[in-house]
């Protein structure tokens, strides 16, 4: 199997991806035969059978001992947002129905927290690994791809890595629909708080914005653009960067709900109202942003649905089976309410 002779192990235990390499076959190949499926040709089952036998795997099973995968990774770049929340939720539900238990990390995009999550997968022979707008050295990368893990990442920071499927929303789409209630109520001098241009999901909200001023032929302002990071202080700082500004904007589109609230505390340390002085849309629909001070009119993506479609994704991998297609996108929708008005304040036509 490999020069040293231990056949591609990880302290002791021989891993598919090294029985796929001797056999010959795919890595989901080997998966099918060790999960007992039919849908493998007779010659290629024994091969691999034989190969199991001769190194020893021990196929993990889940709680009840039936054909299922044991343990899922759920691994985030940080915890500190409602929206983790939420994805939590939704990995959580599919792995209670399956008997699966989760093990969430955060790993802040520093090697020697990442270095010790995999320390720790290694000992704990996870059967899945999701991974969510998280960034891995190359180096575990390499590692997670040698020892056969499955992965799904979800809002992938910058292309996605080892060919993992991905799980997103419709960023562009709304992106595109929160600037087009802002420009239907009147709006032309639209200020844009940024997420992390690192991530793709960011960078899709932008161009969407930039998309629905282009079609209304409103001038892209790189003023009104500030950057941001998801969370509420750069939402505050950046809308006080806007009002600073000689011709301040009219409504601030915020490219997560934490950045808006951070937003709206800026407006009312200044005195001014929204939406009467200013309108605010956010994107996320956290369950709080219906109870905020306006209720917030935002783009909602669906997170918990994102954490049900990633765990089905994964543990589908886990049994053998290719994932329906390498990019999954659900559909945003723009929630409207009472945090944005025509400038001024008024109520719009037929609104």
């Amino acid at each position: 199997m490999d020069a040293t002779g231990t056949g591609g192990r990880d302290g002791g235990r021989v891993t598919i991806t090294a029985i796929a390499r001797e056999a010959g076959v795919s890595v989901p190949t080997v998966s099918r035969v060790v999960n007992g499926r039919s849908d493998v040709a007779p010659q290629t089952r024994a091969r691999v059978e034989e190969l199991l036998r001769r190194h020893g795997y021990r196929r993990r099973t889940g709680s009840g001992g039936g054909d299922r995968a044991a343990l899922l990774d759920l691994v985030f770049n940080d915890l500190d947002s409602p929206w983790a929340v939420e994805i939590i939720r939704g990995v959580e539900e599919v792995a209670h129905e399956g008997g699966v238990g989760v093990v969430v990390s955060a790993i802040h995009d520093r090697a020697g927290p990442a270095r010790q999550w995999m320390r720790n997968l290694r000992a704990r022979t996870s059967d899945g690994v999701i991974l969510v707008t998280s960034v891995l050295e190359p180096l575990l990368h390499d590692e997670l791809h040698r020892l056969g893990v499955p992965i799904v990442a979800v809002d992938p920071a910058g292309s996605p890595a080892l060919d993992a499927p991905t799980i997103g929303a419709t960023n562009w789409a709304g992106g595109l629909a929160a600037t087009e209630h802002l420009l239907h109520q009147g709006h032309r001098r639209i200020g844009f708080i940024a997420g992390p241009p690192r991530l793709l999901c960011s960078r899709a909200r932008m161009d969407g914005h930039r998309a629905a001023l282009a079609a209304a032929g409103v001038p892209v302002s790189e003023e009104l653009t500030v950057p941001g990071d998801f969370y509420h202080a750069s939402g505050f700082s950046g809308c006080n960067r806007l009002l600073e500004l000689a011709e301040r904007p009219t409504a601030v589109f915020a490219s997560s709900d934490q950045m808006a609230l951070g937003a709206i505390e800026a407006l009312r340390q200044r005195g001014l109202r929204v939406p009467q002085d200013m309108s605010v849309v956010g994107f996320d629909d956290l369950p709080e942003m219906r109870w905020a001070s306006p209720p917030l009119t935002t783009v909602r993506q669906p997170l918990a649905e994102m954490g049900k479609m990633a765990a089905r994704t994964v543990l589908g991998q886990a049994r053998g089976e290719a994932p329906d297609s390498p990019r999954l996108e659900l559909a945003t929708e723009l929630v409207i309410r009472a945090s944005t008005a025509p400038p001024g304040g008024s109520t719009p036509p037929g609104a």
